[in-house]
């Protein structure tokens, strides 16, 4: 038993994602959870994961199971929690340690047999937890995920957005849970990262689902796709299961479609053939009336057997309101520096963008292109240095954990 899913009903805000539903994922099974934009997935993904409860049906689901939210932030963890102490805490080494910490005090106030024996019971399972070695794993992995070496010796209040998922992620994969559920996890990785962790999902040897917008991701990582197939709000979503990469499901589904689309098309000319003839029998002998009779039955039974073609994927077009012209300068930065206690990011840049023009923030992870940009926005004080928003200039700000946008 890994994931076993039995007539699960799943709805949000009143509107129904699927219902009914049922499946099972085994160890070996790397699972691809696709499907449009908005159709439910993170939804069902949380109830899978148990972050949030079904209207009906049942999740039962292996007890070492590791989740990946998209954000990093809804587990509540304390911002002062040590960021290599919170990695370790995936397998239990946390109270682990806190339990030979508290038979050290007690055998040293009463070395009796009792503590003793506790004390030695205490290492016992520090040791099968493989805690001996679980520093040096836990940083391999989150050096793997690009996460700089030194940030796992702060606290988790100290990382940005993008630090703070990875760190997540290394926690749940040094948990070696025997099911990995992963909203999203190449976001806030660079091209090193995200082909570590494509090799370490090709070797995994538990089950594992995973939602992803990566294309090679689904197609180099995954060997069984889960098509949540919901094409409108209003109603509810049906599971289609394929065995193979995504690029072959899309091409299997394609060559499905047009299939349907072909019996759709002769069913309703059959229906309409049938009821033209029968309505050029009508009025006219009993014995043609009779003929004609037989042939509306013949066309009902159609009707009420024809099956559904696929919906038409909507194209929608989106018109952009045409901003107020600003200046020509649109804003300028001038010697910004910034530094978090004694490491300082980035001192003295110094840019500025026109009226029309385009920027792209490059770098690599953690080198301060959020911290950039939250001073450009002015989310965020500067050490030294200054920001310059030209006249007429009406700023959006997105940010990247989504704060100042309320929850719905």
């Amino acid at each position: 038993m890994t994931l076993i899913v039995r007539d699960l009903t799943v709805e949000i805000e009143n509107k129904t994602i699927v219902t009914g539903t049922s499946f099972e994922v085994r160890a070996g099974d790397k699972v691809g959870l696709v499907g449009r934009n908005g159709a439910g997935k993170t939804t069902l993904f949380r109830v899978l994961g148990g972050a949030t409860e079904a209207i009906s049906g049942s999740v039962t689901r292996s007890p070492a199971t590791g989740y990946l939210s998209q954000d990093p932030r809804s587990d509540h963890t304390p911002p002062d929690t040590g960021s290599l102490m919170h990695v370790l805490s995936g397998r239990g080494l946390d109270e682990a340690m806190e339990r030979i910490e508290k038979m050290t005090v007690a055998l040293e106030a009463d070395p009796s047999t009792e503590n003793i024996e506790q004390f030695s019971a205490a290492h016992e399972h520090f040791e099968s937890l493989g805690g001996y070695s679980a520093e040096s794993e836990a940083r391999k992995i989150a050096d793997g995920l690009g996460l700089k070496p030194d940030r796992l010796d702060l606290h988790i209040g100290a990382l940005s957005g993008g630090e703070r998922r990875r760190l997540e992620l290394t926690r749940i994969l040094f948990a070696g849970s025997e099911l990995l559920l992963l909203d999203e996890p190449t976001n806030h990785l660079d091209a090193d990262a995200r082909d570590w962790l494509l090799n370490y999902m090709r070797a995994y040897r538990g089950a594992l689902i995973v939602i992803s917008h990566d294309l090679g991701l689904l197609d180099d990582a995954i060997t069984r796709v889960i098509h949540l197939d919901r094409e409108a709000e209003d109603a509810a979503g049906t599971i289609v299961e394929y065995r193979g990469s995504y690029t072959k499901y899309l091409v299997a589904r394609e060559v499905e479609e047009e299939r349907v689309g072909k019996l759709v098309d002769r069913q309703e000319k059959e229906i309409t053939r049938l009821s033209q003839r029968a309505n050029s029998m009508r009025g006219q002998t009993a014995k043609r009336a009779k003929v004609a009779k037989n042939l509306d039955a013949r066309a009902a039974r159609i009707e009420a057997e024809k099956i559904t073609g696929p919906e038409k994927r909507r194209v929608i077009a989106v018109r952009l309101p045409t901003p107020p012209e600003s200046d020509r300068q649109v804003i300028e930065a001038k010697d910004l520096t910034k530094s978090f206690g004694a490491v300082t990011v980035f001192s003295d840049v110094s840019f500025d963008a026109g009226r029309g023009e385009r920027l792209m923030i490059m770098g690599l992870n953690g080198a301060g292109k959020t911290t950039l940009l939250k001073l450009l926005a002015d989310q965020a004080v500067s050490d030294s240095g200054r920001v310059r928003i030209g006249g007429r200039t009406s700023m959006g700000y997105y940010a990247q954990e989504h704060e100042g946008i309320e929850d719905g």
